[in-house]
């Protein structure tokens, strides 16, 4: 009798689903740190609330020798309309050798601006939400990269005001 119980438990066991096997732990991309990108955005903050300025002091600085004015939206973006004299590198496009190419030496003076310095909300700068604003990864980004004479644009203009010399593509 304990033979034929225990074939019907066998041929059951062996029916029944094998339960899943737990993942494989994932291992982090070696070629992406989170963990770093935390701490270097943590450290470039307090430097950052430093090199905040206005459109009168961006307008002042925009007319010295060797000053970069650097626009790190899209390129379509960038075409579609910019502040006079700035230069497109979109964010995406950020590496060592093309912020050489673009800006040269690390200690060159840069401001930087993005679409939610204008209060226009409209193509080619439609607002985006405050804590995906350009500026701040640009920032960081520029930081990252060794360029910390970086002066941030922290005014809302219209761009249509004459004295902000916004070329339409």
């Amino acid at each position: 009798m304990l033979r034929v119980l225990a074939l019907p438990l066998l041929v059951l066991a062996a029916a029944a689903p094998l339960a899943a096997a737990p993942p494989a732990p994932q291992r982090d991309n070696p070629l992406i740190d989170y963990p770093g990108f935390r701490r270097l955005a943590g450290e470039v903050q307090p430097y950052r609330q430093t090199r905040l300025i206005d459109w009168a002091e961006f307008d002042r600085r925009r007319g010295q020798r060797n000053v970069l004015i650097l626009d790190a939206r899209s390129e379509s973006a960038f075409r579609q309309g910019h502040i006079a004299g700035a230069v497109n590198l979109p964010l995406p496009d950020f590496n060592a050798a093309s912020l050489a190419r673009v800006i040269g030496r690390t200690d060159r003076p840069i401001l930087i601006y993005c679409n939610n310095n204008f209060s226009n909300n409209r193509e080619p700068v439609m607002t985006k939400m405050r804590p995906l604003a350009l500026n701040i990864q640009t920032f960081i980004n520029l930081v990252g990269y060794g360029y910390r004479n970086v002066r941030e644009l922290n005014d809302v203009v219209d761009f249509n005001d004459p004295r902000i010399h916004w070329v339409r593509g």
